[in-house]
């Protein structure tokens, strides 16, 4: 199982070692496809105001100490395709960001590093649509057919994290799910679908309560993995907060999804 954690931002040093170090047994889980997550960026927030993060340079430093402490596999988030080459000499797997899930030049940039593409589905987009965002992926690579074994192949994951849903409100369809999973590996954004954009004023809101419901069900569904921001008191989390669980709620989601896997496969 792929498993996707960490803060959502990186806020400092500190705040980012503690919570990886949190992490560690979903790393020594030979289960687990274990990657750490941070943003060196938040390029889209809500508000001008809003904390972004430290910037790319000193943003991957953190994370290639993260890298070389504890050893972790890491993923985080790209905005321009100028970004792509140094960002990956870091990073394992480049994630695009939903709302940029249909840039070709971006994804043409990622497709041209080593890492994993992993592709946000657009809150805006249809299921089926990530297709063509895949094959983007595909076709630099030099795959011209869309298939999940090629996906798989070539290093090419898509992200659901909830559609709009009128104004300030996310919902996840479940079938789509399985119509992404027909052309890629799919995780399951368990955090990020209970968002709430923009609802909060000046930022997003969110309700966390509602992640485990909604991993459940993803766990049932089948997906390839899952992606839980999460924080050592996410009332404090500089970003995302009201969407993120914390650590001790999220050892035990990941003993419950483990065990509906087991039932469904």
């Amino acid at each position: 199982m792929i498993l996707i954690s960490g803060p959502c931002v990186i806020e400092s040093r500190e705040t980012v070692f503690r919570i990886a170090e949190a992490l560690m047994p979903y790393h020594d889980d030979c289960t687990k496809d274990f990657y750490f997550k941070a943003s060196f960026d938040k390029a889209n927030r809500t508000s001008l105001d809003s904390f972004r993060g430290p910037g790319m340079d000193e943003g991957l430093r953190m994370l290639q100490d993260v890298k070389e402490h504890f050893g972790y596999q890491i993923l985080t988030d790209i905005h321009e395709p100028n970004q792509a080459q140094t960002v990956a000499e870091v990073a394992d797997a480049l994630q695009i960001p939903a709302f940029l899930s249909r840039q070709t030049d971006l994804l043409i940039a990622a497709a041209n590093t080593p890492a994993i593409v992993n592709i946000k589905k657009g809150q805006f987009l249809a299921p089926q649509a990530m297709e063509h965002s895949v094959l983007k992926v595909l076709k630099t690579r030099g795959c011209d057919e869309v298939s999940y074994e090629n996906s798989k192949k070539y290093g090419v994951w898509l992200t659901e994290r909830g559609s709009s849903f009128g104004y300030g409100n996310l919902v996840v369809d479940m079938r789509g799910l399985k119509i992404m999973r027909e052309f890629a590996p799919v995780v399951f954004d368990a955090t990020h679908s209970v968002q709430m954009p923009a609802s909060g004023g000046a930022s997003s809101g969110g309700d966390s309560s509602f992640v485990p419901y909604l991993s459940r069900a993803a766990a049932g569904v089948g997906v390839d993995g899952f992606f839980f921001e999460t924080h050592f008191d996410p009332s404090i989390a500089l970003s995302d907060g009201p969407n993120m669980i914390e650590l001790d709620d999220l050892h035990r989601l990941v003993k419950e999804i483990d065990a509906i896997r087991m039932i469904v496969e």
